[in-house]
């Protein structure tokens, strides 16, 4: 299979992609940035140019493609280049005649405060959510008629880790400032990057049924905990100072609140099950690993 992996040099869509390169498809890694080609060259994974937010520099690359994995959130313009992705792919199917299966990926801060203690695939998000939005564009993606499964991660950690909260709290420690924002109650759930990169290569096995799939791990902890572990294993003796959510900007107000989801569907249907079980396993490990990534 020849899949397109947009935000294929992020810290998702590189280990998406070279373990898609490792299952034995053909993957085009899209990128604006020729410097970080090698990279992906590296990784058994064909880098191509272009931007996603100009549809005029990738869209030639949608020819003979069988798969699109979509990684990357425009920040600038997030619903709007979602909807050109979607309409780049079904003026492609026109010309061609060749069904494509988009794997959309959100992530488990789109849900908001529902007040639901386990979520899991069939919790309406809350349309009041910071990200909310990524809801609507997963419900137009369902009436788009293109052949799609929708993937929500749980929060990252693992190898580089670079837009993890982790490697924000490492980076932190180092510094002697780690900050918590928000509420220090509230629970996330979690997945290894790996582990993420192997649903991927399972979702692309299966026929698209416009499925949603939750990935995460099965850890409950309290997300200070897991900074505390960061921080320590970062070297930090002393006290994480507390701060409002607000403080933190968009994406820390977007999470303030329990996130835990169950992956139960993902379980049954995909067979996966996570290999990392929990992030405090081996905090050392993890630390050593964003540091040696340069960071």
């Amino acid at each position: 299979m020849q899949i397109l992996v947009t935000g294929a040099t992020g810290y998702a869509g590189r280990r998406v992609s070279a373990a898609l390169a490792r299952a034995g498809h053909t993957v085009l890694g899209l990128t604006r940035d020729p410097a970080t080609a090698a990279d992906l060259v590296v990784d058994e994974v064909t880098p191509v140019r272009g931007d996603l937010a100009k549809p005029d520099t990738w869209r030639e690359h949608l020819d003979g493609t069988d798969a699109v994995v979509h990684l990357v959130m425009d920040l600038n313009d997030p619903m709007g280049t979602d909807r050109t992705l979607f309409a780049e792919i079904s003026e492609a199917e026109k010309r061609d005649g060749r069904r494509r299966h988009l794997v959309y990926t959100t992530g488990i801060s789109s849900y908001g405060r529902t007040g639901v203690a386990l979520m899991d695939e069939n919790t309406p998000g809350n349309p009041e959510s910071p990200i909310g939005f990524r809801f609507a564009l997963e419900a137009e993606l369902a009436a788009s008629g293109i052949a799609h499964t929708v993937v929500r991660p749980g929060f990252l950690y693992g190898g580089p880790a670079t837009t993890s909260m982790t490697a924000q709290w490492f980076a932190a420690a180092e510094e002697g400032t780690p900050v918590f924002y928000g509420d220090i109650a509230k629970r996330w759930s979690w997945v290894h990057v790996d582990d993420l990169a192997d649903a991927y290569v399972r979702v692309l096995d299966r026929e698209p049924a416009g499925e949603v799939f939750v990935i995460a791990d099965d850890q409950r902890m309290t997300a200070l905990d897991v900074q505390r572990a960061a921080v320590r294993a970062a070297g930090f003796t002393g006290e994480i100072r507390l701060e409002p959510a607000e403080a933190g900007g968009i994406m820390q107000v977007a999470a303030d609140q329990d996130e835990l989801v169950s992956s139960a569907k993902a379980h049954r249907l995909l067979g996966w099950r996570p290999r990392h079980v929990s992030f405090t396993d081996a905090p050392q490990r993890h630390h050593g690993a964003w540091r040696a990534s340069g960071r």
